[in-house]
């Protein structure tokens, strides 16, 4: 097989697996962070028990996140080697940002999150929480602003040639707020929220299907549902902003999630399509008028590029991307539905009598992971053949001294490693879940003592 090719393939594996686990932690920080927070302020031990709980599943998420994250730092050297002299005094800048607002501030206060609970006070515990939180949420804002630089680069010039060019900064916050970075950290943060709350609704739904632990997912539900049913509309609202900055600064990757072929005025919003590669048109299309030139510039009648506009050799894989933007989409609106239906049926305090809707949302933390991945895959590819949008291409960022073996079998190595992590993974997070939260609530609570928890909390 070609190189670029084995090469883009082992990078896509290795940190779309990798994705899974840093979103979970950035979730379930926010949600350690809200439960914690109610505890000081009822001193209700299941509040505590709760807390505890789900502080043992984001350390697991953090761990393997670190293990599966380190790999990537190797590919930079070794596979995309002239990609990372190109983009090397951007990157350790932005890089070096996240090592010292995020790492340190993380991995500082994660000691006294996960083994401090009877040793230091309430409030230096709840400090230490917080703390944790900020932390991956300041990863995120780095990580996002070094690869929306790659979407959108600002704040830089060019020096060198050839082989030996590499673009240096010269205007550091103009890299940091370039045109598309805060847009896609709101999108990205969003996307993290929903995944921490779907595993929150998830766990609860089980323990609810099984009779068990009925305080601890009461609460747990109530808390991923409205977080989740609030992101949902947060996350409408920054998609919206998101395809502004799409449709301005890159209209071939907008051209590609809708199979728009021919430059159009009035642009109809296609719900439903089947492309057809060969003529270059959409087959079966079900589609709402002008309404994708109104969602990109404020104007019904507003001109959209198409990929007319793209040398054919350019183009991204435009089926692929039409089909995966449309299932994002799906998901989100699968989780905003399920949100809503299960906040109605809790405060009717008739959701523990719906078997079916808890076996759904049992199984809607896969939801928000598929969201996240597609979501990575339509920014990533949709930039085809850009590495660095407008000025590195893919194959250029290749490393010369690599050969399809070597990749090769570095994929098949890591394959084998990250079989075994999610497995692990798998089985640990299994374990806690079936060993339930910390022992202090009667079993044998019946149903009805939910009432009163919905009825104390509204």
């Amino acid at each position: 097989m070609d190189v670029l090719i084995l090469a883009r393939l082992q990078f896509a594996l290795t940190i779309m697996f990798h994705y899974i686990f840093p979103v979970l932690s950035i979730g379930l920080g926010l949600i350690m962070v809200i439960i914690e927070a109610i505890y000081l302020k009822t001193n209700k031990p299941i509040y505590l028990q709760t807390a505890q709980f789900w502080t043992k599943v984001f350390a697991l998420t953090f761990a393997i996140g670190v293990a599966t994250g380190i790999v990537m730092e190797f590919e930079f050297g070794t596979n995309w080697a002239t990609y990372s002299r190109y983009v090397g005094d951007v990157f350790g800048s932005a890089l070096a940002a996240e090592g010292v607002f995020a790492f340190f501030l993380e991995s500082g206060f994660l000691a006294i999150l996960i083994f401090g609970w009877n040793k230091v006070g309430r409030k230096l515990h709840f400090l230490s929480t917080v703390m944790v939180c900020l932390g991956a949420h300041f990863s995120a804002i780095w990580i996002v602003v070094a690869n929306s630089w790659m979407q959108t680069p600002a704040g830089y010039h060019v020096v060198g040639e050839g082989l030996n060019a590499r673009a240096e900064i010269i205007d550091f916050w103009g890299m940091v707020f370039n045109p598309s970075s805060m847009v896609r950290l709101g999108h990205v943060i969003l996307g993290c929220w929903l995944a921490g709350a779907f595993l929150v609704i998830s766990v609860a739904a089980y323990y609810m299907l099984k009779k068990r632990h009925y305080e601890f997912s009461g609460i747990s539900m109530k808390i991923g549902l409205w977080l989740g049913f609030f992101t949902c509309v947060l996350q409408a609202i920054s998609g919206d902003a998101s395809g502004k900055v799409v449709a301005k600064y890159q209209p071939s990757k907008l051209a590609a999630f809708e199979a728009l072929y021919k430059t159009q005025s009035g642009v109809p919003l296609t719900i439903f399509g089947v492309v057809n590669p060969k003529e270059e048109k959409l087959n079966y299309a079900v589609q709402i008028p002008k309404l994708l030139s109104f969602l990109s510039f404020n104007d019904m009648n507003a001109e959209i590029k198409g990929l007319d506009q793209v040398p054919k050799e350019d183009w991204p894989n435009v089926s692929a991307l039409f089909n995966a933007f449309r299932m994002m989409i799906l998901m989100w609106a699968f989780m905003f539905l399920m949100s809503i239906i299960g906040l109605i049926l809790w405060y009717r305090d008739t959701l523990f009598n719906h078997k079916w809707i808890l076996r759904v949302l049992a199984f809607s933390a896969i939801a928000p992971q598929i969201a996240n991945e597609i979501g990575w895959y339509c920014a990533e590819s949709g930039r085809y053949p850009w590495i660095v949008y407008g000025q590195l291409r893919i194959s250029e960022g290749l490393s010369k001294a690599v050969t399809a073996n070597q990749v090769l079998g570095s994929i098949i190595m890591f394959g084998v490693l990250y079989l075994f992590l999610f497995f692990l993974f798998v089985y640990l997070l299994n374990e806690k879940i079936k060993h339930g939260p910390e022992d202090g609530e009667d079993e044998s609570t019946p149903y009805h003592a939910l009432e009163n928890l919905v009825k104390d909390n509204p």
